[in-house]
């Protein structure tokens, strides 16, 4: 008997990456950073290979080898990169590496060396978000040193990349103006002599909606797991992710009640509270306290009092319930049950970190739709 679980259908992730394939020419690069946001990342990686994607993404070295360890062998991109990490070991494992400055380039260099074979890398330009990417006053300093690099055989530039600031606001002129100087970023790559096979630039909002930045390409993450980026809108994805938890224990307690650490919420008559065994340490926002939605004996319930660190706790009033009963915090919504959007909306948050946060506790995860 289970206490409380993370379902994660395998079957809507690969109709999900079955979905994006047919709305692209491009190829596809299945996004499985952050323990495939919090699904499982080689379960995610190959169901999403099950469907057809021909790469996989992620941020950090470790979970690139992971990858490799697990005998994925498609092409794998890793980009967060911080110094002296052993890069050799992914040069070696034919782990491609995104390059966004002359420092990370002499490292990747130097690691083609020990490894005895060139390195495959991605040059990121900064088109706008300031974040990772050399800048655009940076960026030919930087594809000249890549060029002669791969003049000399150290390495093979094999891509050219940035990354969205606005896609999941269609429209929003800065995605434009991105687009444009990503275009000039790359006649400046071709200038060089470079003529590097992968150009992407769409993640998973320009997959759905701007067919214009798709390039050689597309980088979904979080539609991969049937999660849209834009608000409002489905584009007929599927939540692969369920989380739900059985009622530990119940109790009548009188009007005028406090309820869980500080008595934030008082129960206005005589209740019926049931105890839910899950908490922050699980997953759930400690913001969800008296505000987010779960969904008990069909209906849809708030959590009553602040969420504790193993637990919080429901009122329901006259509704009979009885330990054991299953309670839903976010899943498909196909039943009117809760969403992990409508947990971001609760809380102030984006549906990202909601599925992330649950997907990598102390709650097992439950895998439905492997292959037989």
């Amino acid at each position: 008997m289970w206490q409380a679980e993370v379902r994660v259908n395998l079957d809507a992730i690969r109709e999900n990456v079955d979905r994006l394939r047919t709305g692209t020419s491009a190829e596809l690069m299945a996004v499985v950073k952050g323990d495939g946001y919090g699904h499982g990342m080689v379960p995610a990686a190959r169901a999403a290979l099950d469907a057809g994607a021909d790469w996989l993404g992620v941020c950090t070295l470790d979970e690139a080898l992971a990858l490799r360890a697990a005998g994925i062998d498609v092409p794998v991109l890793a980009w967060l990169l911080a110094p002296g990490l052993p890069l050799h070991a992914g040069v070696t494992a034919g782990v491609d590496l995104g390059a966004a400055s002359l420092v990370q380039l002499a490292e990747m260099i130097e690691a083609s060396r020990i490894a005895g074979r060139p390195a495959r890398l991605h040059l990121k330009i900064d088109t706008g978000l300031a974040r990772g990417g050399a800048t655009v006053a940076d960026w030919p300093a930087l594809v000249d040193a890549a060029a002669k690099a791969q003049a000399d055989g150290l390495v093979e530039v094999v891509g050219v990349w940035s990354h969205f600031v606005h896609a999941d606001l269609p429209g929003h002129p800065t995605t434009d103006r991105q687009l444009a100087v990503f275009h000039e970023g790359l006649e400046l790559v071709e200038r060089s002599g470079l003529r590097p096979r992968h150009r992407h630039l769409a993640n998973s909002a320009a997959t759905l909606t701007r067919p214009d930045t798709h390039f050689d390409l597309v980088r979904p993450g979080l539609a991969v797991y049937g999660l849209s980026p834009v608000a409002g809108q489905t584009y007929g994805l599927r939540p692969a992710m369920t989380a739900r938890a059985r009622v530990m224990l119940t109790k009548r307690v009188p009007a005028g009640s406090g309820v869980s650490y500080g008595h934030t919420y008082t129960t206005e008559r005589e209740a019926n509270l049931a105890v839910v065994p899950l908490g922050y340490a699980d997953g759930v926002p400690r913001h969800a306290s008296n505000s987010g939605p779960v969904q008990l004996g069909g209906v849809r319930r708030t959590i009553s009092g602040r969420v504790c660190m193993d637990q919080f706790v429901l009122d329901c009033g006259d509704d009979p319930v009885a330990a054991g009963d299953v309670v839903t915090l976010f899943g498909d919504g196909i039943d009117g049950g809760p969403t992990a959007d409508d947990w971001a909306e609760a809380v102030g948050t984006i549906n990202y970190e909601i599925v992330t946060r649950f997907g990598s506790t102390r709650v097992p995860r439950v895998y439905d739709g492997c292959p037989t």
